[in-house]
Order: structure tokens, then C-alpha cells, then sequence
């Protein structure tokens, strides 16, 4: 199951407006009327669903020529291109149909003739509720992991299982301890791991269904069957830590072991790998895989999980996979990927992943952007030094939306926009992404050209120099969004004396193209320096717990800009992070923030050494991407400074994210 962060619930929907702007021909800065609030959002095209039981093909792609996907050298025959598809069953058990080129077919066929060489199942101990009734989701029970299983063994697709240790959903936010071994002692709970691992090997084995690979524990960024292999505890709880997440896991992977019976050929055996998520978190990595190392687990590979618009930068991700197969001498596999190709619904039933994608994932939501989002994993995982980038698996790409399999008994599916058929089953042009990229398919490398960059805006008081950034998003004709350098052009000084707002072009590095700012003149000066962390900590100080903070790059929490203040830590903290400002005029003024995330913390801002009694605001967080904007008014400088703080006290494993702090004049004066 996805990620998206240590503390982040799965099912809260990611809904921003998407932006989209022309680039300019080259033109000397002109004075325009006074800002208005309003810009043009261009229509992404999408796929429209149809109500007919027998699908026709929808040409997604009108021509060869609207899409390509350039070969990567280099890579090898063996190489993981993989697909989960554990909704597999529940789709078909409920009518759903498949097409490839407008011919019905088995969705394993498909993938397999679109270069899918690899299957992932995941497999849940009793995906029931306590009266029997199914919970959805695929129901993946052991009955339905072997059948699938079989299928595709029978096909010569090799497999990868996926122990979630829970009946349900399991992920960074939750690993439920299944209802059966809920009273077990950490002793008993080891055993049944065990037990229970060995019967489903055993399972596969009576099928000819034997796994490839498993993995013990799906995204286990803070252990798994909590609390006993919890490796974090919140407030008073009890927990087993590392020490006890690690004894889990080592039962299960020892009863593969056990059961395997090929573990004497290091060619032929079972591979075992263990799951985190947040791909591009090297911090996450090095902690987890440091302390099950110091405790001796035994596995082969590393997985991870990689979404873009959750998990960072594409090279961030890289550099993460290269530092942990050389630090602990293991061979990586992307366990989890996937991305949009359009933001529509087809079911009524909010997607998980919506129209900020564009804000964030660094590809347009559209076909040729899913193909080259997954193109530019398979080359990262490539790159990866003396050949241990294994593959990556791509996260229910047959995942259409049918009534009665959804993300839950009775509920719609959240997926549908970013699997690889259409909204009527058709398979998309970007499933042959798995083909395209090997060496000898006949595809040329075509160098990606510049379509278009997003608009910039910078505002600024009135005869103060704007601060123009010196990379913009620009859209390239595989509608992959880069960061690309760019030289602005001079501008008259007059422009900054007096209110309104003047375009001004800058040449995007390395092309011909140009993409345009609009500075608006006259906005409120804001005297806090370094406002949104852009440059780090200082001038801010920080006291007290200083571990629990970081300044944080995930751009899916930050609020304005590229970073973002963020604060967690799994045991009791209190800190504070405040500024002194001074070469203040006299007067009255406002301190106000924006902060997302909290919830069971104590947060509040103060307002100090202004010439008056310390002011304050307490207030408190309402969760994920939840912006609020605290402010404490009045404040009457009388001596030319003025600290300003906010303050956070936790009992552990609490977090959250401020951005865009300010000391402003209040209005009116």
C-alpha cells in the first residue's frame, strides 16, 4: 500500500488547481494596469468514460508522433519491469474487461506483451471485519494470492509476494496487529509469524505458484503489527521498538528460508527484501536500515516506494538509492511507482491524486507524462552503480474503476487515473513504456524540446528590488517539468517607484525560449527575514529540542517557494524558533504565520521585546495540507524591534510544517 509520509493518512485526497502558461517571444518590460487576481488555466485533454458494456477504443493518442518514449542503454534483459495487480481478481470477479487494441483479452496477456515481465501480490491474513464480512480492497486473502499467483506463473511471469502482517491495508500511517495475534505475547507473536508465513510458502509451493521474491512487511518505515513492532511510540505507549520489529521480521523471513527449496542455490533461492516507503528520505533509510543491520536481519534487497508528487525529487530519489546499495551492500528494487495520466474521475469517487500533480509530481498529468515519469525511474533505478538497481514495479496499473472493487467494501476506487487501460479498459499507449525503454525496439533518442513555462509572479514593496529566482518550471515536449536556469533582462528602476505591475522576460538556459514575471509593485513589506526557510535556518533561532527540526524540500507540504519548516520526532519535545528584528519605525504591526499538519500538540505564537507586555495566540493543528494562518494583532512597537516566536510542545510523534512567516505594518497605518 502507498505512503505518502510518516504520519499521513492514505485517503486524503491531494486537490490543487492546475497551472499551465505559454512562454514569450522576447520583449522589453512593459507597465501594465494594477493587479487583478485572475489567470487562465489551460484544460489538460482526458480520457471521457463511456457507459457501455462492450468498450470501444478511444484514440488517447491521436498520432505515433504525439508520443515517445526513448530507449535506455545499457539496460539488461533481466531487468525488474514489473506490475502489482492484486486488485486483479476483485476487478474481474465484478465484470471489469480488458482491451488491448481493441481486442478483449487477459490482463496479465496484456501486460505481458507490453514488457510487463514481473508480478507483485500483496497478501493480507483475514481482509474480513469481526462479523466475517469482506473489507475490499481485492480481499486478498491467501485463497485469491495463490490464484493469481498460479496465472501468472503459468505464464512464465515470475513473482513477488508482499506479506502485509495485517488483514488490511498496511502502510506508514498504520500496521494493524491482525485480529487473531492481537492478545499474543511478543513471544507467541513471533511463532505465529512464523507459522503463518510457512503455510502460505507452503501454499505456493503445493501450486507451482513458488514466489521469486518476498517481501516481510509492506512500507515499514516504523516497524509492523503494532505495537509489538513498533519502532517509535506515541506518549505513554508501549512499544517493541527495534529490538522487537526486528525479531518479527526475522521470523518471517526465516521461515521462507525454511520452506524454500532452493535456499542452498544463491542463484535460484528466494529473494527477500524489506519495504520502506518515501523513497527520497536518505535520513529515513539510513536510521531503519542501520538499526536492523546492527541486529543482524538477514535479507537480500532493499525496496522502495517512489510517487514523485509524494516523495520528492527524482534526484533526491537517485542519490538515496546509490548511497544505500553502497552503504549496506544490497541490490534496490522499486517496490511501488506510479503516476497520473489525467486528472478526470470516471466514478464519482475522489482520486487520491488530483490536479496539483502538476504543482509537484514534475510531469503533466497526461499519457505521454505517465510513460516518461516511469521511463525516468527505470533509468534512475539503471543507473544505480555495479549493476543493483534490480527494477521497479509499477502499483495496480489494471486498477479501472468497477462497482464493487474499490478501496473499501462499499466505497469507489481513488486509482483510476493513474493506471495504465483507460476509464473503459483500454490499455493506454503508455503501458508499452515497459517495451519502448530496452536497447533494439527500433525507437530513436529524441532530445525533448520546450513547450511551454510556467508564469512567474514576484511581489514586492514599493522601491525594493524583486528577488527573481534563478530556475523556472518549464514543460518540454515529453511533457516532463524541469527546473531550468534562466537570465532575466533589465529593467527600468522607475517601474519600482510607483504601484502597478511590469512583465518582464527572462531566456530559459539553453533554448531559445523565454518565459515571463510579472513584478506587482506596492505590496506589503514583510520585515522578517528569510520568511519561508528558502535559505535554511538562519537568521532564525531555534532552542530547545533542536532534533525535531529540519527544513524540509517535500514540496507537497510546503506552502510558497521550495521549502518549508518542519517538526517531528517520536518521543516527548517541546522548541521554539523565533527572530529579532531590528531598524523597526515605530507603529503598529501585525505577526501572523501559515502552518499545516498538528494535531494533539500545543502550538502557539508570541510577539516580544517590542516596548509592551509579551503578547500570545495559541492554537492547533488540523492535519495534513490543512493550512491555517494564525496572527497576533496589535502589536505597538515603541523601541524599533520586535521578537517574534512560535512555539511547539509535543508528547511524541506529533508533527507539522510552517511556511511564509511575517511581521507586516498593520493596515490602515
Amino acid at each position: 500500500m502507498i505512503g505518502a509520509g510518516m504520519k499521513r493518512l492514505l485517503a486524503i485526497t491531494i486537490l490543487f488547481t492546475t497551472l499551465v502558461s505559454a512562454c514569450s517571444p522576447s520583449q522589453p518590460p512593459t507597465e501594465t494596469a494594477p493587479h487583478t487576481q485572475t489567470r487562465t488555466v489551460t484544460p489538460i485533454p482526458t480520457v471521457p468514460p463511456t457507459a457501455t458494456n462492450t468498450p470501444i477504443p478511444i484514440p488517447t493518442v491521436p498520432s505515433d508522433e504525439e508520443f515517445h518514449i526513448n530507449p535506455i542503454e545499457g539496460l539488461g534483459s533481466d531487468f525488474i519491469m514489473g506490475a502489482d495487480v492484486s486488485i486483479l481478481d476483485e476487478i474481474e470477479k465484478n465484470g471489469g474487461k480488458f482491451f488491448d487494441n481493441g481486442i478483449e483479452g487477459d490482463a496479465l496477456e496484456i501486460l505481458q506483451r507490453h514488457g510487463v515481465n514481473w508480478i507483485r501480490l500483496r497478501i493480507w491474513n483475514d481482509p474480513t471485519d469481526i462479523n466475517g464480512n469482506p473489507l475490499g480492497g481485492g480481499n486478498n486473502d491467501l485463497q485469491r494470492t495463490v490464484e493469481i499467483a498460479a496465472r501468472a506463473k503459468s505464464l512464465g511471469l515470475k513473482f513477488l509476494l508482499d506479506f502485509h502482517y495485517s488483514d488490511w491495508w498496511a502502510d506508514p500511517g498504520k500496521q494493524n496487529m491482525p485480529k487473531a495475534w492481537k492478545d499474543l505475547d511478543a513471544d507467541a507473536l513471533g511463532q505465529a509469524v512464523y507459522d503463518y508465513t510457512a503455510e502460505v510458502i507452503q501454499a505456493l509451493a503445493d501450486a507451482d505458484a513458488m514466489p521469486d521474491m518476498v517481501q516481510i512487511g509492506n512500507e515499514v518505515n516504523s516497524g509492523m503489527m503494532w505495537p509489538t513492532g513498533k519502532t517509535w511510540s506515541e506518549g505513554s505507549e508501549v512499544v517493541g521498538g527495534y529490538d522487537g520489529f526486528a525479531k518479527l521480521l526475522s521470523q518471517g523471513i526465516q521461515a521462507v528460508r525454511d520452506h524454500d527449496p532452493n535456499n542452498n542455490d544463491p542463484q535460484n533461492r528466494i529473494r527477500i527484501a524489506i519495504h520502506l516507503a518515501d523513497g527520497g528520505d536518505n535520513d529515513l533509510y539510513r536510521t531503519v536500515f542501520d538499526a536492523l543491520t546492527k541486529r543482524n536481519v538477514d535479507f537480500d534487497i532493499i525496496g522502495l516506494s517512489y510517487y514523485s508528487f509524494w516523495h520528492g525529487p527524482l534526484d533526491k530519489f537517485a542519490d538515496n538509492m546509490i548511497d544505500i546499495s553502497e552503504r549496506y551492500q544490497k541490490e534496490v528494487v522499486v517496490l511501488e511507482a506510479a503516476y497520473p495520466y489525467t486528472t478526470e474521475d470516471s466514478d464519482g469517487h475522489s482520486n487520491l491524486v488530483g490536479g496539483g500533480v502538476l504543482d509537484i509530481g514534475g510531469y503533466k498529468a497526461t499519457v505521454q507524462g505517465q510513460a516518461t515519469a516511469i521511463r525516468e525511474i527505470i533509468e534512475a533505478v539503471a543507473q544505480v552503480p555495479n549493476g543493483r538497481g534490480l527494477g521497479i514495479f509499477y502499483w495496480e496499473p489494471e486498477w479501472i474503476a468497477v462497482n464493487g472493487a474499490g478501496w473499501a467494501t462499499g466505497e469507489g476506487n481513488a486509482w483510476e487515473n493513474l493506471a495504465m487501460f483507460d476509464f473503459d479498459g483500454n490499455a493506454l499507449p503508455s503501458l508499452n513504456v515497459f517495451n519502448l525503454v530496452r536497447p533494439g525496439n527500433g525507437s530513436a533518442s529524441i532530445s525533448p524540446t520546450v513547450v511551454d513555462a510556467f508564469p512567474i509572479e514576484v511581489f514586492v514593496p514599493l522601491s525594493e528590488e524583486p528577488e527573481l529566482p534563478a530556475t523556472v518550471k518549464v514543460i518540454f515536449s515529453d511533457d516532463a517539468i524541469r527546473e531550468v536556469a534562466v537570465d532575466w533582462d533589465s529593467f527600468p528602476p522607475p517601474l519600482l517607484e510607483k504601484v502597478g505591475n511590469f512583465k518582464l522576460n527572462g531566456k530559459i538556459e539553453g533554448t531559445d525560449s523565454f518565459v515571463v514575471a510579472t513584478v506587482y509593485t506596492g505590496s506589503a513589506k514583510n520585515f522578517a527575514k528569510n520568511p519561508g526557510f528558502e535559505n535554511g535556518e538562519s537568521p532564525w533561532v531555534i532552542e530547545e529540542t533542536m532534533s525535531a527540526v529540519d527544513i524540509s524540500d517535500e514540496l507537497q507540504n510546503v506552502r510558497n517557494g521550495k521549502f518549508a519548516l518542519h517538526y517531528w520526532a517520536d518521543e516527548a519535545f517541546e522548541f521554539t524558533v523565533s527572530q529579532t528584528i531590528t531598524g523597526l519605525e515605530n507603529g503598529t504591526y501585525t505577526f501572523s504565520t501559515w502552518m499545516q499538519g498538528g494535531g494533539g500538540d500545543t502550538l502557539q505564537l508570541y510577539a516580544s521585546d517590542y516596548g509592551g507586555e509579551t503578547l500570545s495566540v495559541d492554537f492547533a493543528g488540523k492535519g495534513w495540507l490543512e493550512w491555517q494562518n494564525p496572527i497576533i494583532e496589535n502589536i505597538v512597537v515603541m523601541n524599533g524591534q520586535c521578537t517574534i516566536t512560535f512555539k511547539v510542545t509535543s508528547g511524541g510523534g506529533t508533527w507539522g510544517f510552517f511556511d511564509d512567516v511575517g511581521l507586516f505594518v498593520a493596515e490602515g497605518q
